[in-house]
């Protein structure tokens, strides 16, 4: 069994943002230390709503390019995109046959996305956790960094991964642990602190996109809504305060340091002057990915060849653990 493998990905649907940033990829760059990290541009989730095909490969290069501009490295760690790799797609069918269908009613995301056009909505959005499993379980990862809103999903998986053993009485897949992150993993709008920073919010003013140029971030974070009253020194003091609490959040992740020493640090101090000074950690950190960004964008031969090599070694693990699993259903082989 391969032991300290983490998978994670994010979808190629366009405008990255500070959520993204400092809810996985920032993370993922420190877990390379410790893990054999498989990192994936997840495109097949990206099509459970309408994507326009030529952005939906734009994208797909953008991450590929936002990956490497936060410090993933290629040498250390597996970049592809999902779709190259079949075994995601033979897999998920292979698990739908253990996934009673109660689990999948059970998912809230679901609900969420599908609202109340449900009838409508499609097959995908609805097995979509079935395709989140297998990418974790085609290459048996032992963690998967998550957030607050895929706990659920990730309990999904551990359940058909279990299942799956149980069935057959063999301990083929590792039950994958949550890889959960200190403060502000959940990073949320900074018109509505009580909403997740999201791609899809019709205002751009809503999140701070890692494109933005500086006097962009500088003019959001000064229309960033807040309350009339002074930072306080207790988290207790931040009761209903959502976004006064979401921008501490994002000023202590940025400044890698706990919540409550970036409050004590801020504490007293009126909006104003704390938007100045996290408008300019915002842009100190952002700069430079983005800076990075557009110099890969300008050599697509050289993210493709990223992708390539990423896909061959996916394809190499996540093949030879799929004939294994077919093996062991009884599905014949020739």
């Amino acid at each position: 069994m391969d032991m300290n493998r983490i998978f994670s990905g994010v979808q190629p649907t366009g405008n990255l943002h500070l959520g993204n940033y400092l809810g996985a990829i920032k993370n993922w760059v420190s877990l390379q230390k410790d893990f054999e990290c498989i990192f994936c541009i997840v495109d097949l989730h990206a099509i459970t709503i309408k994507q326009d095909p030529k952005e939906l490969e734009s994208n797909t290069l953008e991450v590929t390019a936002a990956y490497l501009a936060s410090g993933i490295n290629p040498k250390k760690t597996i970049i592809f995109n999902q779709s190259a790799v079949s075994a995601h797609t033979e897999l998920t069918w292979l698990l739908s046959c253990f996934t009673p269908i109660g689990w999948l009613n059970r998912m809230t995301q679901f609900k969420e996305k599908a609202g109340k056009r449900k009838d409508n909505a499609v097959l995908g959005l609805y097995s979509y956790p079935v395709l989140m499993a297998s990418d974790i379980l085609a290459y048996k990862a032992t963690h998967v960094p998550v957030g607050e809103d895929q706990k659920q999903h990730l309990e999904l998986v551990r359940d058909i991964a279990g299942i799956f053993n149980q069935t057959y009485n063999i301990d083929f897949f590792p039950i994958p642990k949550p890889q959960i992150f200190g403060e502000a993993t959940r990073v949320m709008s900074l018109r509505n602190g009580e909403n997740k920073m999201s791609k899809s919010d019709e205002s751009d003013y809503s999140r701070i996109n890692i494109t933005d140029t500086n006097d962009l971030i500088n003019l959001k974070i000064q229309k960033a809504k807040t309350d009339p009253h002074p930072l306080p020194s207790k988290k207790e003091e931040l009761e209903n305060r959502p976004e006064a609490t979401n921008l501490l959040g994002i000023y202590s992740a940025l400044k890698d340091e706990k919540f409550d020493k970036a409050m004590r640090e801020m504490s007293g101090k009126d909006f104003s002057s704390f938007k100045k000074l996290l408008a300019e950690l915002v842009i100190s950190k952002i700069e430079p990915i983005s800076k990075k960004m557009n110099d890969y964008l300008k050599n697509k031969d050289y993210l493709k060849k990223i992708l390539k090599e990423g896909t061959e070694k996916a394809d190499n693990i996540s093949s030879t653990n799929l004939l294994e699993i077919k093996k062991i259903i009884g599905l014949l082989i020739i």
